[in-house]
């Protein structure tokens, strides 16, 4: 038997696109789901944006409102994809009013904001999943297992890497990313919240860390109008750029492991140049999003000019067998969101959590907090430990 599940879509930008897209396909991949989302209503401030998600994907109504959203009886389940701002009020309202929600990191603007969404999630009984979408990787997955089965020895430093350029070009526009109070913290927020999750992932919590910031381009033109994306804005009058471009930061793991995690969205020549590297003591393991679904493999006792194998990720790898019937076909960015959609709509189904959690969120939110503390006081912090 299966049931239908009414769900809602807050913020039809590029990553509410993304969000309509893996449910329109998640029954295609995972046919077994006892649930099948239907496409209740969209919530836009954006005029005209809402009515052409409808137009393209069927929802059956429209709204400016968000707050139409959590008094419909017709939704069980909501898509928060509206900017991070808006996270906690959404976020919030919408578990208050019993509804599950899958909600983008990072999850509001501080670690208390995603823990006023995680505390909400557990009063009322619903369930609640996080965009933390590069983990789903099958070849991440299986990293993760190679490292916690001991297959690389001891782990002893690893490296997390998120460079892009959508913020690199000088025309870029004044959007609210940039501004502290609505973007929060810049490229913290945005890709090293990617970083401190995937990091956590693989190699548990990280106690400690010292923090470096820097703002690269300090000025922008203002947009004249709406934006979608990373626009480009001319001749508009120059505004500041409040929140950092770019950060490095030193990890010291709980298990003893040290770490480097750095991330830039102002990077000349890298085009989501997102991995990492784990060394241990008796192999290493590398991924690369760019060739998501590979991974490069050290493993044995040669210690010294001990060979790096390619290894391909299949089924049995995470949910590579729900995409591709063999090992070396391509996954892309999109089956991600699909995995993640289907780790959430099984979590409603089933009560139970599956993938990354606002829990999750909590943690990642709590690093960057240290992050931006450590920046500011030029010093080692302590990791607040998670509440």
């Amino acid at each position: 038997m299966v049931d239908a599940l009414g769900v809602a879509v807050v913020g039809f930008g590029w990553m509410g696109r993304v969000h309509t897209q893996a449910y329109a396909r998640v029954a295609h991949h995972f046919p077994e789901l006892p649930l099948r989302p239907e496409l209740v209503t969209v919530a836009e401030e954006v005029p005209g944006r809402a009515e052409e998600a409808a137009a393209q994907f069927g929802f059956a109504s429209t709204t400016r409102d968000w707050r139409d959203v959590a008094a419909d009886p017709r939704v069980r389940a909501v898509s928060v994809t509206a900017p991070n701002f808006l996270h906690r009020e959404i976020g919030v309202a919408m578990a208050e009013a019993g509804k599950h929600i899958w909600i983008e990191k990072p999850v509001g603007l501080t670690a208390e904001d995603a823990r006023a969404v995680a505390d909400a999630v557990v009063k009322a009984g619903v369930q609640g999943a996080v965009g933390f979408n590069y983990r789903n990787a099958p070849a991440v997955e299986a990293a993760r297992e190679l490292i916690a089965s001991g297959g690389i020895g001891r782990v002893t430093h690893a490296r997390v890497r998120l460079f892009s350029d959508y913020a690199a070009h000088p025309e870029g526009a004044l959007t609210w990313r940039y501004e502290r109070e609505r973007g929060g913290s810049g490229v913290l927020g945005d890709l090293a919240s990617h970083g401190a999750d995937l990091a956590r992932f693989l190699l548990g919590d990280i106690a400690s860390l010292a923090a470096d910031t820097a703002v690269f381009l300090p000025e922008r033109a203002r947009p004249a109008g709406a934006t979608a994306g990373h626009s480009r804005a001319t001749g508009g009058e120059l505004g500041a750029v409040e929140n950092e471009d770019y950060v490095n930061c030193l990890l010291r793991f709980t298990s003893g492991a040290r770490g480097v995690l750095e991330a830039c969205r102002v990077s000349v020549g890298e085009q989501n140049n997102y991995g990492f590297e784990v060394h241990g003591t008796e192999g290493a393991v590398f991924w690369d999003f760019r060739r998501m679904n590979e991974l490069g493999v050290s493993r044995g006792t040669g210690y010294q000019d001990q060979p790096v194998s390619t290894v391909y990720v299949g089924p049995g790898d995470g949910e590579f067998g729900a995409f591709q019937p063999g090992a070396a076909n391509a996954m892309g960015y999109d089956d991600l969101k699909v995995i993640e959609a289907y780790r959430f709509l099984r979590s409603v189904a089933e009560g139970v959590p599956y993938g990354a959690t606002l829990a999750d969120a909590v943690r990642s939110a709590t690093v960057l907090d240290a992050m931006a503390r450590s920046a500011e006081d030029r010093a080692w912090v302590t990791v607040d430990a998670p509440v």
